[in-house]
């Protein structure tokens, strides 16, 4: 990858905000919110739950529409993103269909989006493939464990090949030794693939592990407390996390997460 394409901006904020009009008064779940998302980036926000990760992904998917600020996304208004299909979301839960086979899920979208059979059939075929899924393509969701569910879904959201990729704490659902895995396996996929990955997670491990960039975010109303930027090398096995170098950018960023805290008791 050049200079040049690492340097192009996926999604810029500036000042963002987002106020809920709720029926018990208004709730601020993003408040100044300025980053951006370079192209091949893989950025995970982390912080405690309500802290306005998942309503950020929201907002640059156009599920959520902000109250204060600027968002683009390659330049584009969200909504202007979503219409030409600059993105692909995974959402906590696999959400598969019972009732499609596996290529049947993965082929959904690109129903959608009107591909012809034998585009469908090849994007189906080249995504299992590259999520390991080859041989699983007429089983059905049930018959497949949570893992293999997820890595479906992942495959759903490749299949169209959009440039960004939105996980919403794709795997947090799953047991360590199954999460270490995919955590794994995402590397070599985002190696692969060259995508954007923006990426939600409740576990420093698995940020610190994953991410180039890792976006520390304070409690309710989410601010950003510190903007992490990995030096760990490309090539990550699961050990290096035992390493003095990751153990430090995993120290940096429970030190963010405390300096957001203390938002708490200044207001």
């Amino acid at each position: 990858m050049t200079d040049g394409g690492k340097s192009h901006t996926v999604v810029e904020a500036q000042g963002l905000g987002l106020t809920f009009n709720t029926a018990d008064g208004d709730v601020e779940a993003l408040s100044n919110v300025s980053l951006d998302i370079r192209r091949g980036d893989f950025v995970s926000f982390i912080g405690p739950s309500g802290c306005g990760k998942t309503t950020f992904l929201r907002v640059i998917a156009d599920l959520e529409q902000p109250t204060a600020g600027r968002i683009t996304v390659n330049g584009l208004s969200p909504a202007e993103a979503r219409m030409q299909r600059s993105y692909g979301y995974v959402f906590q839960a696999p959400a598969l269909f019972p009732w499609r086979t596996i290529e049947k899920n993965v082929a959904l979208p690109l129903e959608i989006m009107g591909y012809s059979d034998a585009e469908r059939r090849d994007r189906i075929a080249r995504t299992l493939d590259l999520v390991n899924l080859k041989g699983f393509e007429k089983k059905f969701p049930w018959q497949l464990s949570g893992g293999m569910q997820q890595r479906a879904s992942i495959a759903r959201a490749l299949a169209f090949d959009a440039d960004l990729l939105l996980m919403d704490e794709p795997f947090g659902a799953l047991d360590e030794i199954v999460r270490d895995y995919l955590n794994a396996e995402l590397l070599k996929l985002w190696a692969r693939t060259k995508k954007t990955i923006a990426f939600v997670t409740h576990s420093i491990p698995e940020a610190v592990y994953l991410s180039t960039k890792i976006v520390v975010m304070s409690p309710r109303p989410g601010r950003v407390t510190d903007i992490i930027e990995s030096t760990l090398p490309a090539e990550r096995p699961l050990d290096i996390r035992e390493t003095p170098e990751f153990l430090a950018i995993a120290h940096r960023v429970r030190e963010g997460l405390r300096a957001g805290h203390s938002y708490e008791h200044t207001e």
